[in-house]
């Protein structure tokens, strides 16, 4: 059963609306080590371009840089439409708190979905159903107490012996809100940055890490993904490369009927 009306994401992610400046605050609620969790702050972000009186479609693709720690607290959102044609927007966010510099830096294209001619190439990876999968403890991190993350590959083990060596990084899971809310696509930008860092996985320890740029693609529509009517998600992850304190992911994020909803790729920083 969903919960009423305001979900505990949703009260993290609103905004107010201004003229070309947007304020929102973060929430103790989607905390990560040393700010707030990037997906949350991503789908923040995301919102107020949803809700602007300019936008135009659903959004086909996001990137987010975050170029700063970003504190507790409030911040403003500087929310520009920088190209339109009759398909397709261009937009650009620039976050900063306190009057200073930019702290993190989004672009996102917003498209007109129409019919045509479709086909998915990519296989369904398959999994045990979300009932039959067992939850993953709690982290100290609260972002991770939002979500009920049901490993089905991959479960990675923080406090054992660092793995020599490495091993592999892929993994499969479940995802939804802890108190069930039904996907949309705010939930797919955060839920795609919901991934453990990949190296937590081939070391099998917790090292210094942060996301640097994620971008998320949509392949569904707004009206599709409300037909869908899911509350959880298969998502499945992977790295090819840890190499001078960066290392990459590329993730994809799938309806339980079978269909790519998003992929997603970053580049993250890692000191070990």
């Amino acid at each position: 059963m969903l919960t009423k009306a305001p979900h505990l994401f949703d009260d993290a992610t609103r905004v107010t609306a201004g003229d070309s400046c947007w304020q929102g605050k973060t929430s103790p609620d989607y905390w990560a080590f040393v700010g707030p969790f990037g997906g949350c702050t991503a789908a923040t972000i995301l919102r107020a371009l949803m809700e602007h009186p300019q936008r135009s479609g659903d959004p086909l693709s996001m990137t987010v840089n975050f170029c700063a720690p970003v504190a507790e607290g409030a911040f403003d959102l500087d929310v520009r439409l920088v190209k339109a044609n009759r398909s397709s927007q261009h937009w650009c966010v620039e976050m900063a708190q306190g009057g200073g510099e930019v702290a993190t830096l989004a672009t996102a294209v917003f498209a007109e979905r129409r019919p045509s001619w479709s086909h998915q190439q990519a296989t369904f990876p398959g999994a045990v159903p979300f009932e039959q999968a067992r939850a993953f403890p709690n982290t100290p991190m609260t972002w991770t107490h939002q979500y009920d993350f049901r490993f089905v590959e991959g479960e990675p083990s923080f406090y054992g012996s660092p793995a020599s060596p490495p091993l592999d990084a892929y993994s499969k899971q479940w995802i939804g809100d802890r108190a069930p809310r039904k996907i949309d696509m705010l939930s797919l930008m955060s839920i795609s940055d919901a991934f453990f860092g990949r190296i937590f996985l081939a070391r099998r320890e917790l090292v210094p890490f942060g996301t640097v740029s994620i971008t998320t693609y949509f392949h569904t529509a707004s009206d599709e993904l409300a037909a869908e009517d899911i509350t959880h998600v298969l998502a499945a992850a992977d790295a090819r490369i840890f190499h001078r304190s960066y290392g990459d992911q590329h993730g994809e994020l799938w309806s339980p009927s079978g269909r790519l909803l998003a992929t997603t790729t970053q580049i993250a920083y890692f000191k070990a």
